[in-house]
């Protein structure tokens, strides 16, 4: 008896010192893994009574069995040893199921049924809280149905259905129409749940923006009562104001009614003229360029400050002139005597060509003498058509004067005119010229329209 309780104390210490398990010790039949398993573990919020040994199925057929069951974390994490050759995937799901109402615990793999299966479920793998759960136990079932069956609404199904009875009794067509109704208005705010919705979100935006101006609202707020104060001390003025602004309105009406005839008039007359000055666009503005300097356009004027220099008062632009000469004086036939002035002379021409070009000034002694005659006009001319003269200020002004004679006339010439009344030299300038004075208004006056003379020179001439 001494050798029994001595040897059962020290079995007793031996097993306490090596953490003896019980469900550490093999045990007969059990779920075949093979030779070389898989470890898996799955983590639950709640295993119930799962132990060790439980066996692990898929599609009810038995792939390994569970090896652990620790605590980690607050939550349950289950060991588990699988068959290499279970096909699963890496996002496969475990649930905890029982065989039968009264049977046994066991853990269920399967792959997801809301997802697409990813990968391969493999050695080392984890299954998370969020892919386990377990089913209902038969105590939670028969509990809810006990308080429904004792503390819930069933005994009260007959009163309902009494009172149903009571309340609706003879007064079905009246049930009838108020559920189509309901009906009808439940399909409207289906078909319109959209706009409900647009509505809910525009309503949230301006809550939102009435938000972000609360500072701005609270100081309108605030300034209310001052403003209302202040238009409670106008209101005299105010009901004056408008008191008179309807007798106004009156009086307008009264205006417009008896107007009306010269107004429509007014504006059937009115139709043509601004008709016409649609129809004329940009060149009535572009004409106001011309107004404003006339009779000199910013394309003579303006783009050429050697040429404004040299312009005098009384020039017209656009001005065309129609100069008939008769180059007979009155000589009987076509021949032209062949003695030819001392003036006229192709040389001295010539020279005076060249000096008036280098003067730079058509009011020079050698322009005046060329201008002074035809021949003399067309030799300049001639001069100035050349490229190396058309950019000197004296050829930029004579090629400007329409209808001068082309060059080619004959070299014998009677006594010629003076010119320098019609081209309009000789006249006074802006600064100092070689004439005392230019024609006067009259002299205009007599060669032009003295209406549009004495409108647009006066001050611009001597007298």
């Amino acid at each position: 008896m001494l050798r029994a309780v001595v040897a059962t104390a020290a079995g007793a210490v031996l097993l306490t010192g090596c953490q003896f398990d019980v469900y550490g010790l093999p045990l007969p039949g059990g779920t075949d893994v093979g030779d070389n398993p898989i470890t898996v573990t799955a983590d639950f919020r709640d295993v119930l009574d799962l132990v060790p040994k439980s066996t692990v199925k898929v599609d009810d057929v038995s792939v390994g069995e569970v090896t652990d069951v620790d605590l980690v974390e607050g939550h349950a994490q289950v060991t588990m040893k699988l068959r290499n050759n279970v096909d699963l995937p890496d996002n496969a799901v475990a649930e905890i199921r029982q065989t039968s109402l009264l049977g046994e615990k066991f853990v269920s793999l399967s792959p997801p049924t809301d997802a697409a299966a990813t990968g391969e479920l493999g050695d080392g793998d984890t299954i998370g809280l969020e892919d386990t759960g377990r089913n209902p136990e038969v105590e939670e079932v028969l509990g809810a149905l006990s308080l429904v069956l004792n503390g819930g609404g069933v005994a009260q199904l007959k009163t309902i259905a009494a009172e149903l009875n009571k309340a609706l009794g003879g007064r079905e067509d009246a049930a009838r129409s108020v559920l189509t109704q309901i009906s009808d208005f439940m399909g409207q705010l289906d078909e319109n749940k959209q706009d409900i919705v647009n509505a809910i979100d525009s309503l949230n935006n301006l809550a939102v923006s009435a938000r972000n101006q609360q500072g701005s609202i609270d100081a309108a707020l605030d300034e209310l009562p001052s403003a209302l104060t202040s238009l409670d001390q106008q209101r005299g003025d105010l009901v004056k104001m408008l008191g008179a602004l309807n007798r106004l309105g009156g009086v307008g009406v009264r205006v417009i009614n008896a107007s009306k005839d010269a107004t429509i008039e007014s504006l059937r007359q009115l139709n043509p003229v601004l008709t016409e000055l649609a129809n004329s666009g940009d060149a009535f503005v572009k004409s106001f360029n011309v107004f404003l300097t006339y009779p000199f356009v910013d394309d003579v004027v303006g783009r050429d400050p050697q040429v404004a220099r040299n312009l005098h008062m009384g020039d017209y632009t656009n001005l065309s002139v129609e100069l008939d000469i008769d180059l007979s004086g009155g000589a009987s036939g076509t021949a032209l005597p062949t003695v030819l002035p001392s003036d006229l002379d192709p040389t001295v021409v010539l020279d005076r060509v060249t000096r008036c070009i280098q003067s730079g000034d058509i009011n020079s002694r050698p322009c005046q003498k060329l201008l002074s005659s035809v021949k003399g006009l067309a030799k300049l001319r001639d001069a100035c058509l050349k490229k190396k003269n058309e950019k000197t200020v004296v050829c930029r002004i004579v090629n400007q004067i329409p209808g001068l004679p082309d060059s080619g006339l004959p070299t014998a010439l009677p006594s010629l005119p003076d010119l320098t009344g019609i081209l309009g030299l000789g006249r006074a300038g802006v600064g100092p010229t070689a004439s005392a004075h230019g024609p006067t208004l009259g002299q205009l006056s007599r060669l032009f329209d003295p209406a549009l003379v004495h409108l647009l020179v006066p001050g611009m001439v001597t007298r």
